[in-house]
């Protein structure tokens, strides 16, 4: 392997290492906040022992996150210096306001709420909570900003070789990202709530070895997480089919990518099922549902989806200034190409993404109904495939990434950059080799650690806890603890 495709594969499996994390973080902060408040409100003590239960586990998968996260900007410097050098003015900016704003906020009320439990009026002590999960939320904004940069450059000028910001305002609000944030902060939502539904599942299928307590906590976690995902999954499925018809306008080489279309089509036809040769460009076989395409893209039964072949002619001619015959040679290419490597990788996690959605939505609407005919917590069968599907969202999680990236190749900042040219001259094969092996084995640990704790604490239940006495804070404030 060359050091391109070595520095491509690190990055890629640090990025799926910690998007693993990243998900369960966002949902899970705001659905704490939202049980804290039901304490602070109503003085239920189920409600005080949802929070530090759910809570504990939330901080186990924030502390991972941030870990596995620090990383993947040294590899800006290490293994993308070219990139870092074109880009730096922009990129840097989204985030070292995410670290000074989102990240700061988020860490300094997370302690506050951690050890505020007996020291805060409570009125403060909730809201810490609530900052620091809006913090985290916010945290991703600025993250998707600098993301959205490379997917559809907005707000700069090229100056001297380097991309120079001119406008911060269409920076933050790039269509590109306005669409994606919706979309990664309902999917966090989704898989907090089926990470709450299964390990509450879990335990209401031993309800006989529990306390009527902590039965009572689990039924309320489920049907709280229950009610959240409903909307959650409505979110995504809404917010990814407006991306969708964002991308046929910004970057329609991906679309037709995720639906394996090689040639222009209209009306065009929603593949189901394909099987293509991508060394002759075609599909061989291909099950579709005629015009269902072009109405998901356009809301109506007709127009034209671009095809594989006829955008890579098109990109060829518009591009032939700077990436012509003189750039293939430069950097050993056959020829400059601009159809994504691996169009069987990008077309099945589509289908994986929209499949694992699909399949949380009815599992949400058949727990709905047992939960309207008061049989819920009698239905083992479906309690145990509850458990199971804690990880459905992780797999469209990582599907919907692995589309977005692998689907916008071979641009690393569309139309002015593309991924050969931003690879570090310096780095050798053998450093990224130690490096790849050193990362994987290393973020595999921190992903068996963090399961391993999740299991642990979240399989061992609710502990008791003692009724708050009252006291009095300064001044007239009353704080019940």
């Amino acid at each position: 392997m060359e050091a391109l495709d070595l520095a491509r594969l690190q990055f890629a499996v640090t990025t799926v290492y910690h998007f693993f994390f990243v998900p369960l973080t966002l949902g899970l902060s705001i659905l704490v906040a939202i049980m804290h408040t039901q304490w602070v409100r109503t003085g239920d003590e189920t409600y005080k022992k949802m929070t530090k239960f759910w809570g504990k586990l939330f901080l186990i998968n924030f502390a991972m996150g941030v870990v596995t996260g620090i990383v993947q900007e040294f590899q800006f410097g290490m293994n993308w210096s070219e990139y870092s050098r074109f880009v730096g003015d922009i990129f840097g900016a989204p985030l070292a306001v995410e670290a000074l704003m989102a990240f700061f906020l988020e860490s300094t009320f997370l302690g506050l709420w951690i050890f505020g439990w007996d020291k805060l009026p409570k009125g403060l002590h909730l809201a810490s909570i609530w900052l620091a999960a809006i913090g985290t939320n916010i945290s991703a904004f600025w993250i998707l900003a600098a993301n959205s940069f490379m997917q559809n450059p907005v707000g700069y000028t090229v100056v001297d070789g380097r991309a120079t910001m001119t406008d911060f305002v269409a920076l933050i609000t790039n269509p590109n990202v306005l669409h994606q944030f919706p979309h990664v902060v309902l999917g966090g939502f989704t898989t907090a709530t089926f990470f709450i539904m299964g390990i509450s599942a879990y335990h209401l299928i031993r309800k006989q070895n529990k306390s009527q307590e902590q039965v009572l906590v689990f039924q309320r976690s489920f049907n709280l997480a229950m009610f959240v995902g409903f909307f959650a999954i409505l979110g995504t499925m809404f917010a990814g089919h407006m991306q969708g018809q964002h991308m046929a306008d910004y970057q329609p080489m991906k679309l037709a990518a995720a639906e394996g279309l090689w040639e222009d089509e209209d009306p065009a036809g929603l593949s189901m099922f394909q099987i293509g040769d991508e060394a002759n460009r075609e599909s061989v076989v291909n099950i579709r549902i005629p015009s269902l395409l072009s109405f998901l893209t356009y809301n109506t039964s007709d127009g034209m989806v671009r095809g594989l072949n006829n955008l890579n002619e098109e990109y060829q001619a518009q591009y032939a200034d700077k990436f012509n015959e003189a750039y293939a040679q430069q950097y050993g290419l056959d020829s400059v190409d601009y159809i994504p490597p691996a169009i069987w990788l990008t077309y099945w996690s589509f289908r994986a993404m929209v499949g694992a959605g699909m399949l949380m939505f009815l599992l949400i609407l058949l727990g709905a109904w047992f939960r309207w005919r008061g049989t819920l917590t009698k239905r083992n069968f479906y309690l145990a495939v509850m458990v199971f599907a804690i990880f459905l969202p992780y797999l469209a999680n990582s599907t919907g990434w692995m589309l977005t990236e692998f689907g916008r190749q071979p641009w690393i900042v569309f139309g002015e950059m593309r991924i050969e040219e931003a690879v570090s001259p310096n780095v050798g094969v053998t450093e990224l080799w130690i490096t790849l092996i050193a990362f994987t084995l290393v973020y595999g640990l921190l992903m068996v650690a963090d399961v391993w704790l999740l299991w642990k604490y979240g399989s061992a239940g609710t502990q008791p806890v003692q009724p708050t006495p009252q006291s009095v804070a300064d001044g007239n404030l009353a704080v019940n603890y």
